[in-house]
């Protein structure tokens, strides 16, 4: 099997531009690269156990000049008390302001170690390994960090772009089918607010992505490594352009929240989030159905998602109303207008979201 070129995308930000570089085994070079970006007279590794039982002995090059500090990972640690643990090794360790964090792992490991490098000292450099394909081809990028509060999700956070992103796809072999799969879902998102052929990939290779052959995933993360990247290189701080990357995080992030962050990978609960804001467009006539359609055949076809018939419309509700894409009492709720294209939607109302999420089978 022929390994896919490396690829590199480039993300402008207001402190500075930084790449992203994607392909397989491209960990081997993460040192080289960290020197010739002259980051870090000292490298701190932050992780799980988890993810450094399969994946440490690859990092023994980088020039860490201690062991990891490993954390535990999982939503429902994703919160101020693991910050805290943070922050005390930060502070054991000797950490300063030459020291680079480097974060290895999914997305809450991201989030935790992103947050916590913007606000130790006024902000260290943080350097992203994602080790899941929701992380390489979202949370990784864009500068978002922040932990949950038990009322919300990301409800406490901070803008701090990473310097450097390193997406390497031999460590998806690794993952759960059900994690690989969550990943998949953000991927489909890219494909109905930004570019349609990406929803045809899936369709036509989906066998050979779930083998994990690099020639099938990597054109996935490095097509949405890309979208991702001209978005918020526009909009970094979420004023208007980014909000299209939260299609389907409306609903998606309510039903994490009334599950307190245990009944779904990320990636599901966006799953559901984009059939339900695909529901509320059919029905408000901006989204033409046979997207509707589309989007829910390839999410059966890519497996089944957690059932949702114990939650109701209302907690749903109720959590979309403490949703930080909330700006001065109004909700910013993006639909789709066609294969590729959205609209931002200010005037949603309660009985069309409960319609919504029945829609996708969410109990009254």
């Amino acid at each position: 099997m022929s390994v896919p070129p490396l690829a590199r995308v480039t993300v402008s930000a207001a402190a500075g531009p930084y790449p992203v570089i994607i392909g397989a085994d491209v960990i081997e070079a993460l040192g080289g690269e960290l020197d010739a970006l002259k980051l870090g007279a000292r490298r701190l590794l932050v992780s799980s156990h988890r993810v450094w039982d399969f994946h440490g002995p690859r990092f023994r090059k980088i020039g860490a000049d201690r062991t990891p500090i490993l954390v535990e990972d999982g939503e429902r640690y994703k919160n101020l008390n693991t910050v805290v643990r943070l922050f005390d090794a930060l502070v054991k360790a000797k950490a300063d302001r030459s020291t680079v964090i480097v974060a290895v792992g999914g997305g809450v490991i991201g989030d935790l170690v992103g947050f916590s490098a913007a606000t130790y000292l006024r902000g260290l450099p943080v350097v992203h390994v994602p080790t899941t394909l929701l992380a390489q081809v979202d949370s990784a990028i864009g500068g978002k960090t922040g932990v949950n509060h038990p009322l919300g999700k990301n409800l406490i956070g901070a803008f701090h772009a990473p310097s450097l992103v390193v997406a390497d796809s031999s460590v998806l072999q690794t993952l759960p089918r059900r994690e690989f799969r969550a990943g998949l879902y953000e991927v489909i998102k890219y494909g109905v607010i930004r570019e349609p052929d990406l929803l045809d990939r899936i369709r036509d290779t989906v066998n050979a992505i779930f083998d994990r052959d690099g020639n099938a995933v990597s054109p996935l993360v490095t097509a949405s490594c890309r979208i991702k990247a001209e978005v918020v290189s526009a909009d970094e701080r979420e004023s208007g352009l980014r909000r299209i990357l939260n299609f389907g995080h409306t609903v998606g992030h309510a039903l994490e929240a009334v599950t307190t962050y245990k009944q779904f990978r990320h990636g599901e609960a966006i799953g559901y989030g984009m059939l339900a804001a695909l529901h509320l467009g059919v029905a408000r006539g901006v989204t033409p159905k046979p997207l509707l359609e589309e989007v829910e055949s390839l999410i059966t076809h890519l497996g089944p998602l957690p059932p949702v018939a114990d939650i109701s419309a209302k907690e749903v509700y109720a959590a979309i109303g403490r949703d930080k894409k909330i700006v001065s009492g109004t909700l910013h709720f993006i639909a789709a207008s066609d294969r590729g294209k959205t609209v931002e939607l200010t005037d949603v109302t309660e009985k069309e979201l409960k319609t919504a999420v029945r829609k996708v089978g969410l109990r009254a």
